[in-house]
This record gives C-alpha cells, structure tokens and sequence, in this order.
C-alpha cells in the first residue's frame, strides 16, 4: 500500500488521548483538487488524516499522533470530543450536493487496506468503524446511504445487523409520537451512541439520529420514521453487539430545537 504524504497545517494535541474510533467522511466537493484544497487551507480550519480519491490513492494528511479538525461538534458513546479519539478518513465523493455518485471499487479496496493498517498499527478494534453522520447525525449526511456498510462488514470491519429474525409487527414511531415507546427508543439510540436525551418526545433531534442510522443500517429505508424494520435492526445491533452504557451528560433532549 502507497501512501503519498500531503500535510495539512489544520491539526493540534489530541492531549493524552488514545485512538478508538475511525470516522468516516465523503469531501462533499466537486473535484479531489477542490477537497484537498480545502482540508489544507489554514483558513477553512477542517482536515482530516488520510484522504482516498476514486482511482484509489491515499494521502495522509495529518499524523495519527495528532489531533485532525474533522469531526467537528460530534458525540458518540459518551464522548463529546470525537477528534480526540478517533482518526479521519475522507472519501473523494461529491456528496448530496453532487447526486451522491457510487464509491468506485478501486477507492473501497484502498479503504480496506488502509483499514487494516490502522486497525492494527493503533490496535483499533475492527468493529470501530462510524460515519460522520453517526457522530454528528443532526448535522452531517456522510458518507451517505450509498456507502457499502455491507460490504465492509463482509471484509472484516464495522458492525452491521447479520441474520437477523423477521421484524415484529408493530406501529412506527413518527415524528409527533410520544410516550414510553418514544422513550425506550431514544434509550436505544443513546446506549449504541448517538448523542440523544430519552424525553419521550419524538422530535427534529429523534428524527435525525433515527435517518442517521437507517443511512448506516437500513440504507433502503432512509425516511427518519422508525419503522418495525428499522427497530429491529437497531434491537439486534444492541442484543449481539452489546456496546457500553454511555452516561447522559454531553447529549441532546430533543425538546431542545435541530441546530445547523
């Protein structure tokens, strides 16, 4: 695996902190110049440790030893500073801005192989593997829907709902639902790792992080409504993959408004 060096100025300290978490991004711009253009300007002050563009060629950015501006005002499993903890990886893509184009198989394979290097370099557990929209779901979209989290998990990395039983026949939640089916979601939603209160109102805040991980886990269905299908999903995921309780502080009630 070549990987070509092409420092940005946009880092600082990640202050003792180890590396947990790999986030992944699509750029969001029209051209890979115009990307990295950007994640190098002192001026945009955002950045990320490696970038793959379509033909498969990765350049590294900020060393891993230091703390990359690309997760922005993000939450995940309790931690309210994702930078500090996690490495970034940009995915030359032109984004919803763009029409959301395919992941070319050439830049997948440099992803994996990036992946594995990291995950064993920095001894990152290869399940480890969020998007930026999971970690800033009431902001962020990527990598988006067209992503292959399937196809990663196949590979050996993230997590992704596997042999799952058959939804139970239940009424969705929906934007104005209310009670303690409300409730009991959000607590599902906060205990995986999303940054959300359980106030029992389904609210812009519920109907984000809900859109958030259907984009991650059922891409098909990508409506913020939590259907029996997406319930289950997100049970299952909780059951089998047991992620840690996360404490409440740091997180969003979502009586509170959608902030851009």
């Amino acid at each position: 695996m070549l990987i070509r060096e092409h420092p940005s100025p946009n880092f600082d300290l990640r202050g003792g902190r180890n590396i947990e978490l790999i986030v992944l991004h699509y750029t969001g711009m029209r051209t890979a110049l115009a990307a990295l253009e950007r994640l190098c300007d002192r001026a945009a002050k955002v950045s990320a440790h490696y970038m793959i563009d379509e033909q498969g060629r990765i350049l590294r950015l900020v060393r891993e030893e230091h703390r990359a501006w690309h997760a922005g005002r993000s939450h995940w499993r309790g931690e309210d500073d994702v930078n500090a903890i996690s490495l970034g990886i940009e995915l030359v893509n032109g984004g919803h801005d763009f029409g959301l184009p395919p992941y070319p198989e050439a830049q997948m394979e440099a992803l994996l192989q990036l992946l594995d290097h990291l995950c064993h370099r920095f001894d990152i557990p290869r399940r480890e593997i969020v998007g930026h929209s999971d970690v800033a779901f009431e902001r962020k979209q990527d990598p988006g829907e067209k992503f292959d989290w399937e196809w990663l998990y196949a590979h050996g990395f993230g997590i992704w709902p596997a042999a799952m039983p058959p939804p139970a026949e239940e009424e969705p939640l929906a934007p104005g639902s209310e009670g303690e089916a409300v409730r009991t979601l959000q607590r599902q939603l906060a205990t995986f790792g999303y940054g959300l209160r359980d106030d029992g109102h389904y609210g812009p805040l519920t109907q984000a992080a809900i859109a958030a991980f259907q984009r991650h886990f059922n891409q098909k269905s990508v409506t913020g409504r939590a259907d029996p299908d997406t319930r289950a999903r997100l049970d299952w995921l909780i059951r089998e993959h047991r992620p840690a309780p996360v404490p409440p502080a740091g997180t969003a009630r979502d009586t509170e408004p959608a902030r851009s």
